[in-house]
Formats: C-alpha cells, sequence, structure tokens
C-alpha cells in the first residue's frame, strides 16, 4: 500500500506499548514489546518525550497526560459519551450497579463511557478498556446487528476466557440470533467467572453504532435481573438513542 506511512504505525506501537501492567518502560523494554531495533525505538521514545507526550528520568519512559489528546479527539467527534453519561449516571444509581458504554472496534469492544458502583471484576475497567467482542454481552448486541457477520465469524479467533465462554462459531451465530430476535444480550461467566452482564443496542438514525450494560455479580438471582435490571436497561437505550437522533 502506497500510502501507508510505517513510521506512524511503530509510533503509535510504541504509545500502545504502555498500559497499566508496564505504566513505566526502559528502552530494551520498549524495543522486545514492539519488535522494533534499539536504535528505532530510542527515536520514537525521545521524539514523544519532545513532542510532550512522554517523559524520561533517563532510564525509564512513562506517558504523560498529553496523550489523552489523541482519544478525546475521537471521543469529542462521536458526541456519544457526553450525551451518554448523564444517562448511566440515572441508570446506576436506580439499579445500584456499574454500568457502561462500549462501541465496536474489529473484534473488541472499547469502553468510551463508565459509571462504576462497585468492582466485581479483577480487571480494572476504564475509559479506552478493550474486551473481545464474543465474550461480552456489549459485543453481542452489536455483533448481532453486523451485516457482515459471516466475515467476522469466519476471520475472528473466538478466545476462550473462561469454560464457559462460547467458542463456536455455530453456537456463537445462534446466540446472535436469539439476541438480535429478543433486542437484548444476557453473559453469564463467559468474560470472567463470577460475572453476569446485560446489554442493549444503542441506535442513531436506525443504525446500532454502540451498546449499553449493566454489570452484576452472578449471585443476582436471574428473576431478579430479568424483573429489575432488564426494563431499565432498556430504556437507558432508547433514551440515549433519542438524544443521539435530536444532536
Amino acid at each position: 500500500m502506497s500510502d501507508f506511512v510505517q513510521s506512524l504505525e511503530r509510533g503509535l506501537a510504541v504509545i500502545r506499548a504502555f498500559d497499566a501492567d508496564h505504566p513505566e518502560m526502559t528502552l530494551s523494554d520498549v524495543a522486545r514489546v514492539t519488535g522494533l531495533t534499539r536504535a528505532a525505538a530510542r527515536r520514537f521514545l525521545l521524539t514523544l518525550v519532545d513532542l510532550g507526550y512522554m517523559r524520561t528520568d533517563g532510564r525509564l519512559f512513562t506517558l504523560r497526560p498529553k496523550v489523552l489528546e489523541l482519544g478525546y479527539s475521537y471521543l469529542s467527534s462521536l458526541g456519544l459519551p457526553d450525551v451518554a453519561q448523564p444517562h448511566l449516571e440515572k441508570l446506576a444509581a436506580e439499579v445500584h450497579e456499574s454500568c457502561s458504554v462500549s462501541v465496536l472496534d474489529g473484534s473488541d469492544i472499547v469502553y468510551v463511557a463508565r459509571v462504576p458502583t462497585k468492582r466485581i471484576m479483577n480487571v480494572m475497567i476504564e475509559i479506552g478498556t478493550r474486551f473481545p467482542a464474543h465474550a461480552t454481552s456489549m459485543g453481542r448486541v452489536m455483533l448481532a446487528a453486523q451485516e457482515n457477520l459471516d466475515d467476522f465469524l469466519a476471520t475472528t479467533p473466538l478466545t476462550a476466557l473462561t469454560d464457559r465462554t462460547i467458542t463456536d462459531p455455530v453456537e456463537l451465530k445462534s446466540e446472535l440470533s436469539r439476541v438480535r430476535a429478543q433486542g437484548w444480550s444476557m453473559v453469564d461467566g463467559e468474560l470472567e467467572h463470577g460475572l453476569r452482564s446485560i446489554a442493549a443496542p444503542i441506535r442513531n438514525k436506525g443504525k446500532v453504532i454502540a451498546a449499553v450494560n449493566i454489570s452484576t455479580h452472578v449471585s443476582r438471582p436471574i428473576e431478579s435481573v430479568h424483573d429489575d435490571l432488564v426494563p431499565p436497561l432498556l430504556a437507558t437505550a432508547e433514551a440515549i438513542s433519542a438524544d443521539l437522533n435530536l444532536s
């Protein structure tokens, strides 16, 4: 591809190398994680330092808050987080559970808005956190609306995250058909043991562009999920969709 700028790809790879598990890295660490030579990694790191996206004490490199501008540009253009946030806050206050909104990015969901109430997962969820779409309730309501679903199932590895994760494409396609018919999804222990979540689609001009969910512990009875969580979830999805259509 003649228009592909490989140096930009490598620079972004350096930024993505830093995460919650690797907030600080040496030059050698970055070279190893990205697959770059030490010389190339050094050039990219020092350029990012000069641009204000990174800092160094001479040995360790860390990201600076300015890097948030890169993601904020997308969130600002999307408009969804600002519209969804007050609805999420209202929903979380009503059901006393953590609530989130995500969008689909390839085979992953990416969190763009969230109101946590209590931590029930081992993984800390923040804006920008990614999970495989096939193992999440939000991912499934968005996948259920995809026109190229067969291509997704044919090309995406359905990795098992727990012993309950659906990894068979035929079984997942059947589940997505059920999700599409009922208008919401429930995933029970497929992303992480002990976690049960439900999600509904968010639409803009009739097209599914995101999803909203409620996460709870498996100790909450299924009857309570159906009776106490699903109705406010669906109402919230409709309210966010209505506001998006007006914006």
